[in-house]
C-alpha cells in the first residue's frame, strides 16, 4: 500500500472514530448482559491488604528451601566474583560449583523427604544438570568461533588476573596488548583481501593464511562476542587508568590501538561474512536488529519473571532493514532444553501437537467469521476486527477497562483468588515508538506497558500498532498481563515458596498465563464473534510460534520464512510479523521461550483435566495452588498437586498430550 493511500486510510479513521467506539460499544454490552460490566471505583480495604498472619506461621513448606535459598544465594555470589564472560576462571569455576552442589545434593537421604522437599531436591537437580549442559554448549560455540578470535582467552586473562588482585606489571601488559593488536590486523586483513588469501611476500604478516571459514551465524555470534570483550578490556583498562601512574605511562597507547583494531574487527566481520552493512543510524543499530546473540548458551536466563506475551520485553530498538540471523542450537540443544523441560516429546512432535491446535483453531475462526456475514473468509473478518481500533489517546482507558472487567469476571465466578492488594498496585506505562517496533503488542507484569501509535511514527508504522492492538485483541489478553495472568504471578511468588524463583521457566509463567485464555474460552468469556475472534488470532499466533522457533532451531525454516508464515497462517501485520521474528531469535529469549506459552498452557490443560475434572481438587483449590507453590516446570506442578511418586531424576514421563482434549490427538510414536 502506498504512502499516499495510507495517509487517506488514516483520516478516515479518524473520521470514523464514532464508528469504532459503537464497535467497541457492541461488545461491552454483550458483555453487560452476562454481569461483566466495569465495577465502579472503590477505596481499598486495609485491613483486607494484609493477610492473617497466623496463616502465615501455621504454613509448612519444604525441608529444603534453605537448602534452595542457599543455592541461589551462592551462585549469585560466584557470578559476581567471576564477571568477566566466558573467561578461563569463570568457566573453570562455575563448573566446578555446579558440580560441587550435585556431590553434596547427592548426600541428602532422599528418600526421608516429604513431597514438597523431594520436588526441591529434584528441581535443583534439574538445575544444576542443565547449567553444565549450558556450559558444555558454550563450549562447542566457543570452538566454532575461535577461527575467527584466537586471541580472546590471552585478553579475557587479564580480567581474570585483575579478580585475582594480583599486581598489574605494565610493560608485560602493553606487550599482550601489542600481540593481540597485531593478530586483530591480521585477521582483518585476510578477510579485507579480495584473493581470499594472504599477501604472497614472506615480509607480509598474513602470507600464506587463509581466511577462516565459518559459517554466517558463527560470524554472527563472534562479532557480538568480540564487542562484549572489548567492552570487558575497557572496563578493565579504566580500573587502573590514572590511578597506576606506571600502567597508564605503559597501557595508554597499547590500549588504544586494541581498541580500535577490535572495533575495526568487528565490523568486518559484520560485514564480510554476515552480510550486515553499516546502518544509518549507525553501526549499532544494524547490530541489535540483526540480533543472534547467544541464547542458545544462556537459553536458562529466558525464563525470567515477567514477560507479557512477548515475554518480558527483550530488545530495544532495531533497523527494520538489518537482517535477521539468530543462533539456532540444532537438535541437540533442543533435546537438552525439553529434558531440562521435563517434556517427553520430540520437537516433530511438539510441532504436530502444535498444527493440530492451529486447525481447531481454524476451524473455530470460520465459525466466527460466518457469524460476522464472511462465510469461510476468516482473514478478511479479521481485518475487520483489526479495523474496530480507538482513536489515538484512548487505548489507556480502554486497557483501563478491560482490565477491570476481567477482575470482576473472575471474582464473580471464584476460580482464584485475586488479593485486593494485588489489584490496586499495578500500573500503566506506553512503549516508545522504536521499542515497539520489536514489542508490537502491550507487555504485562508489575505493570502493564501499551503499544500504540505516537506522532512521530509513519503512516505504516501507526496503522500497524493500531490493528494489532484493536480491542477484541486486547480483549483476549489483559487479563494474560495482568490479573490473573503475569501481574498476579509476580505478586504471589513474592509472597509464597519465594526460593523456588530461580526455577522459573516460560512453560509455567508463560504457560499459566496463557492458561487462562484456554479457560475463559472455554468458559464463554468471549460472547460475540468479534471477540472469540481476537482471542482466535492469539491462539493461532501461539500454536505458529511453536512451528516457527522449533523448525529455526532445527535448520529447517529461516527467520524470512518464519516472517512469511506468520503472515500467511495468523494474518499477521508485516511489520508486526517482522517484529515478532526479531525478537524471538534475537538472543534475549531461551530458544523454548516461544513455544513454552501454548505447551504450557496445554499441560496446565490436562492437569485441570485431571484433577478438577476427576475431582481431586476444586478449581479454586486448584489454581490457588499451582501459583502458591512457586514456579517450575508443569511436570512438577502435577508432582507437587497430585503426589506423584519421585526418585532423584524426576517422575515418569508425563505424556501430557493424551489428556488432552479431543481435538487434540496424541502425536505418533516415533
Amino acid at each position: 500500500m502506498s504512502r499516499s493511500s495510507l495517509t487517506r486510510r488514516a483520516f478516515a479513521t479518524v473520521a470514523f472514530a464514532t464508528v469504532a467506539f459503537a464497535t467497541v460499544a457492541f461488545a461491552s454490552t454483550a458483555r453487560a448482559q452476562r454481569g461483566a460490566a466495569t465495577p465502579p471505583t472503590r477505596a481499598p480495604d486495609p485491613l483486607a491488604a494484609v493477610p492473617k498472619l497466623a496463616d502465615l506461621v501455621a504454613r509448612q513448606g519444604s525441608e529444603l528451601a534453605e537448602v534452595v535459598s542457599r543455592y541461589s544465594a551462592d551462585q549469585g555470589a560466584i557470578s559476581q566474583r567471576y564477571d568477566a564472560t566466558d573467561s578461563p576462571m569463570q568457566r573453570k569455576r562455575m563448573r566446578e560449583f555446579y558440580q560441587a552442589w550435585r556431590t553434596r545434593l547427592g548426600e541428602i537421604d532422599f528418600d526421608r523427604l516429604k513431597q514438597e522437599g523431594k520436588v526441591d531436591y529434584v528441581l535443583l537437580n534439574n538445575t544444576l544438570k542443565y547449567q553444565i549442559a549450558l556450559l558444555d554448549r558454550a563450549d562447542k560455540q566457543r570452538a566454532e568461533q575461535t577461527a575467527l578470535m584466537p586471541f580472546a582467552d590471552r585478553l579475557l586473562t587479564l580480567m581474570d588476573d585483575r579478580r585475582e588482585m594480583k599486581k598489574v606489571d605494565g610493560q608485560a601488559v602493553a606487550r599482550v596488548l601489542a600481540q593481540v593488536t597485531r593478530a586483530v590486523d591480521s585477521i582483518r586483513v585476510l578477510l579485507e583481501t579480495p584473493a581470499g588469501r594472504g599477501g604472497a611476500g614472506a615480509d607480509m604478516p598474513t602470507a600464506g593464511m587463509l581466511v577462516p571459514r565459518v559459517s554466517r551465524t558463527v560470524a554472527n555470534r563472534a562479532a557480538e562476542v568480540l564487542d562484549q570483550l572489548r567492552n570487558q578490556v575497557g572496563s578493565w583498562y579504566r580500573y587502573y587508568q590514572g590511578y597506576d601512574p606506571m600502567f597508564t605511562w605503559w597501557v595508554e597507547n597499547p590500549y588504544s590501538k586494541v581498541d580500535e583494531s577490535l572495533t575495526s574487527y568487528s565490523r568486518t566481520i559484520r560485514q564480510r561474512l554476515v552480510g550486515i552493512q553499516p546502518a544509518a543510524g549507525g553501526r549499532g543499530a544494524a547490530v541489535a536488529a540483526a540480533g543472534g546473540g547467544r541464547g542458545g548458551a544462556s537459553g536458562a536466563a529466558g525464563g525470567a519473571a515477567g514477560g507479557g506475551r512477548g515475554g518480558g520485553g527483550g530488545g530495544g530498538a532495531a533497523d527494520a532493514g538489518a537482517p535477521i540471523i539468530g543462533d539456532p542450537i540444532g537438535r541437540d540443544g533442543l533435546d537438552a532444553d525439553l529434558a531440562k523441560e521435563m517434556i517427553p516429546y520430540t520437537p516433530e512432535e511438539l510441532i504436530a501437537i502444535a498444527e493440530q491446535e492451529y486447525a481447531f483453531n481454524l476451524n473455530e475462526a470460520k465459525k466466527a467469521a460466518r457469524e460476522m456475514g464472511f462465510g469461510d473468509n476468516w482473514k478478511a473478518a479479521m481485518d475487520k476486527v483489526k479495523d474496530t481500533y480507538v482513536p489515538p489517546g484512548e487505548q489507556t482507558e480502554l486497557i483501563r477497562r478491560l482490565a477491570r472487567e476481567a477482575e470482576q469476571f473472575f471474582e464473580a465466578k471464584n476460580w482464584i483468588t485475586i488479593p485486593d492488594l494485588a489489584k490496586e498496585d499495578w500500573r500503566m506505562e506506553m512503549i516508545s515508538p522504536d521499542r515497539q517496533r520489536v514489542s508490537p503488542f502491550f507487555l504485562g507484569g508489575a505493570t502493564i506497558q501499551v503499544s500504540y501509535p505516537t506522532n512521530d511514527m509513519t503512516d505504516e508504522e501507526k496503522q500497524n500498532s493500531l490493528r494489532g492492538n484493536n480491542p477484541h485483541f486486547s480483549h483476549a489478553t489483559v487479563f494474560h498481563e495482568l490479573n490473573p495472568g503475569h501481574h498476579l504471578q509476580g505478586f504471589m511468588t513474592a509472597r509464597y515458596n519465594t526460593h523456588r524463583r530461580i526455577f522459573n521457566t516460560p512453560f509455567w509463567n508463560e504457560g499459566s498465563a496463557l492458561y487462562w485464555e484456554f479457560f475463559l474460552w472455554d468458559h464463554d468469556f468471549h460472547v460475540t464473534p468479534e471477540d472469540r475472534m481476537g482471542a482466535l488470532f492469539w491462539r493461532m499466533h501461539r500454536s505458529a510460534r511453536i512451528v516457527f522457533s522449533l523448525s529455526f532451531h532445527l535448520g529447517k525454516m529461516t527467520p524470512d520464512q518464519a516472517i512469511k508464515y506468520l503472515i500467511d497462517t495468523v494474518n499477521f501485520e508485516p511489520n508486526n510479523a517482522e517484529g515478532e521474528v526479531r525478537r524471538s531469535f534475537g538472543g534475549s529469549y531461551s530458544p523454548l521461550y516461544q513455544a513454552g506459552y501454548m505447551l504450557g498452557g496445554l499441560q496446565l490443560r490436562a492437569l485441570y483435566k485431571e484433577l478438577v475434572g476427576g475431582r481431586k481438587m476444586t478449581e479454586l483449590a486448584f489454581h490457588d495452588a499451582i501459583y502458591q507453590g512457586g514456579p517450575m516446570p508443569i511436570a512438577m506442578v502435577r508432582a507437587r498437586l497430585g503426589n506423584v511418586p519421585l526418585t532423584r531424576d524426576g517422575a515418569a514421563p508425563w505424556k501430557f498430550s493424551e489428556s488432552l482434549p479431543p481435538h487434540i490427538p496424541r502425536p505418533e510414536k516415533r
